[in-house]
């Protein structure tokens, strides 16, 4: 069997990605919005550990944070599960949790929050509380 080059590697790789998003698949994995009905299911008895971002659309670092939580996403795929929780959407679950200043990321493992981390902080802030879960 040949193997193929590099060129012809990325040239596949890149096919299967449009094949994929004609098809509405997602290539990366992503955050997805959860709502209270779904919170349980989802997060609380989920078979890997859970972050929780809770946000607003009319939060400012909310939107900043984002982005990191969805590189976080890709980097955890298969080890960690990503939701975002909007508050004005599903007040229950933020009240349920305490949520009083957004954005709010927990960290659920076996239906329990383990870690906490308030306002839009680095990357490498998130990374460690989501390493020191993973390694419990």
């Amino acid at each position: 069997m040949e193997v193929p080059s590099t060129g012809q590697r990325k040239a596949c790789v890149a096919l299967a990605r449009l094949d994929n998003a004609d098809r509405g698949i997602d290539w990366m994995a992503k955050p997805k919005n959860v709502r209270d009905e779904e919170f349980e299911a989802q997060v609380l008895k989920a078979d890997k550990p859970v972050m929780v971002d809770f946000w607003a659309e009319w939060c400012g670092p909310c939107k900043m944070i984002a982005p990191v939580v969805e590189e976080l996403a890709q980097e955890y795929d298969g080890r960690v599960e990503f939701v975002k929780i909007d508050v004005d959407a599903s007040p229950q679950s933020a009240t349920r949790f305490g949520i009083r200043s957004i954005p709010t990321l927990l960290v659920f493992k076996n239906g329990k929050v383990e870690e906490q981390v308030i306002g839009a902080v680095p990357k490498s802030v998130l990374k460690k509380k989501l390493e020191s879960v993973l390694s419990r």
